[in-house]
């Protein structure tokens, strides 16, 4: 077992409650009376997977590879994701 994997774990629950909170604020925004099908999945993954990636960049100081690795995806689908969404990002030179 990985040290702080009981930590992480444990906090899931405590976690999960927060999110369905903020969710559920989301939801309203987003739901609507359309009789059409919805895309409320579609929209909520989206605004959550762009999140996480402008997250990444910004901890890695928008180096790709090491924003990759912090979510745990192939930095090819990173640039993918980053092009798709309309990422705006510039590496810092040193």
């Amino acid at each position: 077992m990985i040290m702080g994997e009981d930590v992480q774990a444990s906090s899931f629950p405590v976690l999960e409650g927060i999110i369905e909170r903020e969710l559920e604020k989301i939801v309203t925004l987003l739901s609507s009376t359309d009789t059409e099908k919805s895309r409320l999945y579609e929209d909520v993954l989206s605004i959550v997977e762009r999140s996480l990636i402008r997250i990444a960049l910004e901890r890695s100081n928008n180096v790709k590879t090491a924003a990759a690795a912090f979510l745990g995806i192939n930095r090819n689908t990173l640039h993918k994701k980053v092009n798709e969404y309309g990422i705006n990002y510039r590496k810092i030179r040193k």
